[in-house]
């Protein structure tokens, strides 16, 4: 037992008994944590309107041995921007439910909370076309199996590269190709956003292209994820 501090962002919230709420976070040095918000569907709670998903917030939990306790929770930002505009909900709650699925409990995640409150922000402020590929792309590669992107996946040739095929792991030749085509400039965005030029693609206006990014990383998400990403289908993409 004992308490602890973290920053979170809250990343969903389940109704527990006639006032709580069992509340996941995903923290930087935490990870993923569950906790018990007593009271919090009480009209005077002190902790109303601070623990909605897509918060992020500084929190006190009490440690228990399944679910901890929230104590004390200040909002750090609500991400307002984003819950005014129906448009980008679909991504910001994309975003949520991968990492709901990658992180791990108890075991800490800097980067990639890092890489979550970083996109969100973006989000906020414009809505880029390509920011939802981009963001599942750098989480798949922060847990090591990011799609293979500077050569052929099945026989590692530096050839032009026409096709990309989660099960075969990245892109593919056209000796090697199978799953989805794509255009070079498809490929071209990839590159860009996993060898450090994220901020020159998501200045990429809406695309062909950019939607195909969309496309690929969402089908690479769930093929690792061996599970459907509910809110990535709730819209076609911001293109």
């Amino acid at each position: 037992m004992g308490t602890f501090r973290d920053e979170g962002v809250v990343l969903r919230t389940i109704k527990l008994g006639e006032a709580d709420r069992i509340v996941t976070f995903v923290t930087p040095e935490h990870g993923k944590v569950r906790a018990v918000a007593k009271g919090i569907r009480r009209p005077k709670s002190k902790l109303v309107g601070r623990l909605e998903p897509l918060t992020h917030v500084t929190m006190m939990c009490w440690k228990g041995r399944e679910l901890d306790v929230v104590t004390q929770a200040e909002v750090l930002d609500h991400f307002r921007g984003i819950r005014d505009d129906l448009d980008r909900m679909p991504a910001a709650f994309t975003m949520l439910e991968t990492v709901d699925h990658l992180a791990v409990e108890r075991q800490p995640m800097p980067a990639l909370f890092k890489t979550l409150v970083g996109a969100l922000r973006v989000l906020e402020e414009r809505a880029s076309p390509v920011l939802l590929g981009a963001f599942l792309l750098k989480a798949l590669t922060l847990e090591g199996i990011g799609p293979v992107v500077a050569s052929c996946a099945s026989c590692d040739e530096d050839a032009p590269l026409v096709a990309f095929d989660a099960h075969s792991g990245g892109f593919l030749c056209r000796s090697c190709r199978s799953g989805q085509a794509v255009s070079a400039e498809t490929v071209r965005l990839v590159r860009q956003i996993l060898g450090g030029e994220l901020r020159a693609a998501l200045a990429a206006p809406p695309s062909r292209a950019t939607a195909e990014v969309e496309r690929l990383a969402t089908s690479a998400t769930e093929y690792h994820l061996d599970r459907r990403l509910r809110s990535a289908h709730l819209s076609s993409g911001f293109g």
